[in-house]
């Protein structure tokens, strides 16, 4: 369904800027457009209207299966008008924005939204025009839609990171600013494949040969964005935050690019500060990016613990025979307690007790020290692939996170949580510095940020930053979403040594 063309929508550390319906030059206006719409969005749109008339008629076929023959004659009309409305449903609530594919949680809640609409314009008609609708058609068949829908957009997005991955369906990018913040932010778009390719970049004088040699695309000045696009074929504008790319510039910049259907998006300076903490406020006609405080306490916090101890308790209950069984093959394999206990710092500092299954010998703490000259990691973390402290079964047991079980336990204790940072040892937070702290705002977790985006294989500031991004931007739906991801990272054990 998807080919290899250029373009994709923005991702999380960039805002799209409107431009305002302005000349480019004193002179002859330009009549504003819309950002340009790529072939494969098409297509996509086209594959992704496919799969969401497909759930509608597999979620209201299967209701009107399911009912009495007597019913069904009554429920055809219904049906076939809830299957025709949910595109448009989905259209209105910008599940089908090209600006959504494949980035972020909107399209997403743009499906929740279209459901929910469904669920309640269903109700309110039923009741005003007095039809006897069945309940299974609005309590089932809507719910049954909109998670058949989700899933769907879920199996899509992921087809469309594979060909992104490969370089296939993103935007052409142009990246303007000073330049480290420029070689910063091309850095960072190319590792979280967001579906923006950079192909050029603007910069000051004194760093092009510096961003040229460390981006290796064309670079050109602050004042030939407009001709680098369109010498480039880009259909994308990235600005990073800097004196030279100030008020003034950005506004000649937004009129010279009108009419050419190019995307201009602006890097707050704000990089780890996502998602819903970041609105924009019109003070006296002056449009101010308002950046929320982030939530550490409130009912948020007691639905989390409350979600997590339940959820602790409910998987201690059910994988009791997984645990027994992994705690005789620990024991059978080499000497030694069953469980590894050691000492980590939790949220605001104070000391817990963490556990693990033993996945080493129990010597494996006394022989670190001779084993620092062959540390494969950075930073603060140990780290090798071949530790010959691990023993037979606790390999296996890394290699799908199942030491991590009895950690099961801290959180029904309250001393962890499901999705967090990741604990840390005593030594290593003595030699934190103040922003790296913050990772001591809430509590760590089993699986975090980390745990989804490479395990061990990360660097130690690659890990620092996902913490600090989960810090800065935690809500019950990110949780949800790590959890979900988890899965598929232990499953594929990614990074797992």
């Amino acid at each position: 369904m998807l080919l290899d063309h250029h373009g994709a929508g923005p991702g999380t550390a960039t805002r799209t800027l409107r431009r305002p319906v302005r000349a480019s030059a004193p002179g002859r206006p330009r009549v504003a457009s819309r950002p340009q719409t790529r072939p494969w969005e098409s297509r996509y749109s086209a594959a992704l209207h496919v799969l969401d008339l497909t759930a509608a008629v597999a979620a209201t076929g299967t209701v009107l299966l399911v009912s009495a023959p007597d019913v069904r004659p009554g429920l055809l009309l219904p049906a076939a008008v809830m299957v025709l409305a949910w595109p448009a449903l989905l259209a209105g609530t910008g599940a089908h924005d090209g600006r959504v594919f494949g980035t972020g949680s909107d399209e997403f809640r743009g499906v929740g939204r279209a459901g929910f609409l469904l669920l309640a314009l269903s109700s309110f008609v039923s009741y005003v025009a007095q039809l006897d609708l069945s309940r299974a058609l609005v309590l089932l068949a809507v719910p049954t839609l909109t998670v058949l829908t989700l899933a769907g957009r879920y199996g899509a997005r992921l087809r469309l990171r594979r060909l992104r991955a490969r370089g296939a369906c993103t935007k052409r990018v142009v990246v303007v600013g000073r330049g480290g913040a420029v070689t910063d932010l091309a850095a960072r778009l190319r590792r979280d494949s967001s579906g923006l390719e950079v192909v050029a970049a603007c910069v000051t004088p004194d760093s092009r040969s510096g961003v040229a040699a460390a981006l290796r695309v064309p670079v050109s000045g602050l004042d030939d964005v407009a001709a680098a696009v369109a010498r480039h074929g880009a259909d994308t504008v990235a600005v990073t935050s800097a004196s030279e790319t100030a008020a003034e510039y950005l506004r000649r910049l937004s009129w010279q690019l009108e009419g050419t259907g190019t995307e201009l998006l602006v890097a707050p300076g704000l990089i780890e500060v996502a998602g819903p903490r970041l609105h924009i406020r019109p003070f006296e006609g002056l449009p101010l990016l308002s950046v929320e405080q982030p939530r550490f306490e409130g009912w948020r916090r007691v639905v989390k613990g409350g979600v997590d101890r339940a959820t602790a308790a409910l998987a201690l209950v059910f994988l009791t025979p997984v645990l027994l069984v992994i705690a005789l093959a620990v024991r059978l394999d080499s000497p030694g307690p069953v469980l590894y206990r050691q000492e980590r710092v939790g949220v605001n500092g104070r000391g817990f007790t963490i556990l693990k299954f033993r996945s080493m010998a129990v010597d494996a703490d006394r022989r670190l020290a001779e084993l620092l000259d062959r540390n494969e990691g950075d930073g603060l973390l140990f780290k090798m692939r071949r530790d010959p402290r691990v023993t037979r079964v606790g390999r296996w047991l890394r290699r799908f996170s199942l030491d991590e079980l009895p950690q099961l336990l801290n959180v029904l204790g309250g001393s962890m949580s499901l999705v967090g940072p990741r604990p840390p040892l005593p030594a290593e937070v003595e030699r934190y510095d103040s922003s790296v702290s913050r990772r001591l705002l809430v509590r760590p977790g089993l699986t975090g940020l980390w745990q989804i985006s490479g395990r061990s294989d990360l660097s130690w500031e690659e890990a620092v930053r996902l913490d600090l991004r989960y810090v800065e931007n935690w809500s019950l739906a990110l949780d949800a979403l790590i959890l979900v991801k988890t899965v598929r990272a232990v499953v594929s054990s990614s990074g797992a040594y």
